[in-house]
């Protein structure tokens, strides 16, 4: 039995055993197992086995060897069909390695380890010996990761093996290591089960009055949600569909680590239809997202859950300016029909490494006020509390309810879930659940003969998969309307903005929460008009310091308001400053730009850092400053420089040119800078 411990030394631990029946198969440049070429005998022993599990992005495909019926149960009995079937396969030109599966021992479902591990020290600890102790175990850094503290991302040599699962737990015992566990994967599942999109407005379907919708007409007359920016996480996105044209921004795939996000494999088709549930733009014939303003910011993932890929694709989200971050996927549902399925009791555990990953864009984007992450709350008519995902503490977990006002038969419930937003339903005579009026929701499709149509468009999109970009439009709506608000804002906001729909039914506790609809379906015009009404944060007492550096005597305390250098005999030069506001604020950020003759512009890359030139013999010859921001419009910048020869300052203010942008000009002697309040 191998273990692996999410949360540190005292976290949680999850049990591995080896499978007697499975083989895990890698083919080279990551082939289509069933198309890959084969001898006849290893294409035999293919046909004869059960594929189990898939991951295509590293071409891996997860196989039940012998009769039907085997795994956990048979762990005790013989592995010899395994280990033939894995001989033989070893020998393929074009077989990679067929190597030994291991399986969650309480679920069973299977997990995929590799041979790199996250590793995260304490924040004290010296970075001289976070890097002595990698060497002491031989580890090799493949990435220093930004999103946390001594965190790393790092690789045994290859051909270790299951060595590594005693490696990490060996590595954890380090009393400076906080947390450590090889990077371990299991199957990534998408959450999915005109007057077509009666989700947005009243309409008719077949003749038939058609009233679940979110009222959304009467919040686009106030934002579509223009300047704010969705990420959607998922496969890949068409980013060439004409209702994205103009609006994508920072494409990104997290898989592969390039920048075209589009569909790389046949069954890609997901992304895009999520991608139009949140922002298309609603061209004629075509399907609106909720925010169709917004920018999209397109995030291809095919890794597993638990991978590396999967928290960078959050810190690229992140880091590229994404208020909203919209998932719709996450571990293996049930059988919703099925109650007696016993994944609906499986718990899937949320990695250290992603978890942290997600906390970074909870607080560190948007300029330090926090992204929203959604989730799809899943299909399995099950308990959210076994997804470590969707029952992550800050994230909005969003369940799907019909046309009709009613839950949707798939939809998992639980005290996470948060908001339910309108989608496909089902008729089910065992649950006594009738059917739902239209097909399902029209969103956008892969263009051309690839995707769910060759019509560039589907009418039958479903699922919580559906739910959760359709919610994150709304979202988008709720931050354009006021930009000030942190995650924990929005929530609020949202919760304030619901209709409670199946009261009858809908088991609302004092509290007004539903384990099934959270607090009820959304109503977009009241989101909007809530953010608005939201406190606006009051403007914290401001000021500036910092330090002005001269061509000799080093630097100098600026003074603000004061002239910086304009009483030195002989005069000296100004090479440059660094400033920073006092205190911080997460609504206000300084930005300063330094043009240097001969060097060019420069400028600070964070607050408190020096721009300017680096020698003394160099000249600078003008400047700007500029604050940004939810609260930069409380304020004003001024400043002032003496340049060399004219008797009168230059003056300038808000991001302003104050001397001269270009090649040549009048050296800066002295400067003053101040902030004042409006």
């Amino acid at each position: 039995m191998y273990k692996v411990k999410f949360g540190g030394k005292k976290g949680k631990t999850i049990s591995l055993v080896e499978s007697p029946d499975m083989v895990a198969i890698r083919t080279k440049d990551n082939q289509d197992l069933e198309k890959v070429s084969l001898s006849r005998s290893s294409r035999a022993i293919i046909e004869e086995t059960t594929k189990v599990a898939s991951f295509p992005e590293a071409g891996v495909t997860v196989c039940r060897v012998g009769a039907e019926g085997g795994g956990l149960e048979s762990a005790g009995g013989g592995t010899r069909q395994r280990d033939v079937a894995r001989a033989a396969l070893k020998q393929e030109e074009n077989i990679r390695f067929a190597g030994r599966v291991l399986q969650d021992a309480d679920s069973g479902e299977v997990m995929l380890y590799t041979e790199n591990f996250f590793v995260k020290f304490l924040d004290a600890t010296a970075e001289a010996d976070c890097l002595a102790l990698l060497a002491k175990y031989l580890l090799k850094i493949k990435s220093k990761l930004a999103f946390a503290t001594n965190a790393y991302f790092v690789e045994a040599a290859e051909g270790t093996g299951l060595e590594v699962f005693n490696i990490a737990e060996k590595l954890l015992e380090e009393k400076t290591v906080e947390y450590c566990h090889p990077e371990l994967v299991q199957e990534r599942r998408f959450k999915v089960a005109h007057p077509l999109q009666w989700h947005l407005i009243q309409t008719a379907i077949n003749g038939k009055p058609v009233n679940a919708h979110i009222n959304i007409e009467k919040a686009w007359a106030t934002t579509k949600g223009k300047g704010i920016t969705i990420a959607v996480i998922d496969d890949g996105i068409d980013v060439d569909h004409p209702e994205f044209a103009g609006r994508l921004v920072h494409p990104f795939d997290a898989t592969q680590n390039i920048s075209d996000p589009r569909p790389k494999v046949t069954d890609d088709n997901h992304g895009t239809a999520c991608a139009g549930m949140a922002c298309a733009a609603g061209l004629p014939n075509g399907a609106s997202g909720t925010a169709p303003d917004a920018a999209l910011m397109p995030i291809r993932l095919r890794s597993g859950l638990g991978s590396m890929a999967e928290a960078n694709a959050f810190v690229w989200a992140a880091d590229h300016g994404a208020d909203v971050v919209s998932c719709s996927w996450g571990p293996t549902d049930g059988d919703w029909w099925n109650p007696g399925d016993p994944v609906h009791n499986r718990l899937t555990a949320l990695p250290d490494s992603t978890r942290l990953a997600m906390e970074y864009v909870r607080t560190k984007g948007r300029g330090g006020k926090g992204s929203v992450i959604l989730f799809a709350a899943g299909n399995g008519n099950e308990d959210t509390a076994n997804d470590g995902y969707a029952s992550y503490e800050g994230v909005i977990a969003v369940a799907a309810c019909n046309d009709t006002g009613k839950r949707c038969v798939y939809s998992d419930y639980g005290k996470s879930i948060w908001v339910c937003f309108p989608s496909a339903d089902y008729a089910w005579k065992a649950f006594q659940h009738p059917a739902p009026l239209s097909e399902g929701l029209r969103t956008t499709d892969r263009v051309g003969a690839d995707g769910y149509t060759p019509e560039n468009y589907v009418n039958s999109f479903g699922g919580t998969s559906a739910a959760c970009p359709g919610m994150a439009g709304i979202v988008a709506l709720i931050l354009a309307a006021n930009p000030n608000l942190s995650p924990a804002a929005v929530k609020t906001v949202i919760r304030q903005s619901c209709v409670r729909i199946d009261e009858q039914d809908g088991e609302y506790d004092a509290s007004g929460h539903s384990i099934y609809y959270g607090y009820g379906r959304i109503d977009a015009s009241l989101a909007v008009e809530n953010a608005r009404k939201a406190a606006q944060p009051p403007a914290a007492a401001v000021a500036l310091e910092g330090a002005v550096r001269f061509n000799s005597g080093g630097d100098v305390v600026l003074q603000p308001g004061a002239l910086t250098g304009g009483d030195f005999k002989p005069v000296r030069r100004v090479l440059g400053f660094s400033l920073r506001t006092k205190p911080a604020s997460d609504g206000l950020q300084l930005r300063y730009k330094v043009n240097v003759a001969s060097a060019g512009i420069v400028q600070n890359d964070q607050e408190g850092a020096y721009a300017g030139a680096t020698k003394p013999s160099q000249r600078i010859l003008g400047f700007t400053l500029e604050l940004t921001g939810a609260n930069a419009g409380q304020y004003e910048l001024e400043y002032a420089a003496r340049l060399k020869g004219r008797k009168t300052l230059a003056k300038a203010k808000n991001g302003a040119w104050c001397g001269t942008a270009k090649k040549t000009g009048k050296t800066v002697e002295a400067l003053s800078v101040i902030l004042r309040k409006k």
